[in-house]
């Protein structure tokens, strides 16, 4: 590999709504190597001991926004799993002259446009989730993000569990709660001109990442989606095959270099 041709990549990675940045993309750190300027940057949805009672995606494109700046960089490429996803398609809608790339490693929403029955009612399911308590919460938010079936690679709780852990309820149900009033502009996503890349696990819920997945095709003029078998959200391709998904964010930027208008791909 020309280490040259890979230099300064800057790049912003935004977690989901469960592991902290560090643990969540260590291994995908250490797969890109050098020639990469990263900043892992936690969710503010956890920047407090709750959730701020103004919540909403904003917060998060604020914080990328606060981060960035202070590190002086205008454009910077950006990755986001799962609620980092849904944080990263909101900051590409509001500030699109600031990325480079957008990669979306199975967003956990995507606007509340062009739903199929199936997905409304699979978020009727989430709603429901909101009176149990952290630990049957958590257990049923995981069920319903694979097909029916799967059980192998879910976090099966139970034991010790880290301070963090205590926050994750309340953090997903702030996401939740602002995914229902947000705002995301699908004619501004639809004028983003850079490319857009989208990894999707084979054992993830259809209906509800393999649709958003589905949707996002539709959108974006430069689109790519690299699907992995045998994987899922909550065993995903960042943590789980980080050398593949390098290669993919290193050809992504590589494209980033010299786009081509209106490139669509599944892999």
């Amino acid at each position: 590999m020309d280490i040259e041709q890979h230099a300064n990549h800057r790049v912003v990675l935004l977690p989901g709504s469960v592991l902290p940045a560090g643990p969540a993309y260590g291994a995908l750190i250490a797969a890109l190597g050098s020639g990469v300027e990263v900043l892992a940057k936690d969710l503010e949805v956890y920047a407090a001991p709750s959730p701020p009672p103004d919540y909403s995606l904003d917060t998060e494109i604020d914080g990328v926004l606060r981060e960035t700046d202070a590190r002086g960089w205008k454009t910077f490429h950006l990755v986001g799993y799962s609620g980092g996803g849904a944080s990263a398609l909101a900051f590409a809608a509001k500030h699109p002259e600031r990325l480079e790339s957008l990669a979306l490693l199975e967003p956990a929403w995507a606007g509340n446009w062009g739903w199929s029955e199936a997905h409304r009612a699979l978020w009727q399911r989430y709603r429901e989730l909101d009176g149990l308590s952290p630990d049957e919460f958590m257990a049923q938010f995981v069920r319903l993000g694979v097909r029916p079936g799967v059980t192998a690679g879910l976090p099966t709780g139970g034991g010790e569990q880290p301070p963090w852990m205590a926050l994750r309820p309340a953090g997903i149900r702030a996401f939740v709660r602002t995914f229902e009033t947000y705002d995301l502009d699908r004619d501004s996503l639809a004028r983003f001109r850079r490319p857009v890349y989208i990894a999707l696990g084979a054992l993830s819920n259809p209906d509800d990442y393999g649709e958003i997945a589905e949707r996002l095709s539709t959108v974006f003029p430069d689109f790519r989606l690299e699907v992995f078998a045998g994987r899922h959200h909550f065993d995903p391709p960042h943590r789980v095959e980080p050398e593949r998904v390098a290669a993919s964010l290193r050809a992504l930027w590589d494209r980033a270099r010299t786009p081509v208008q209106g490139s669509r791909s599944v892999g």
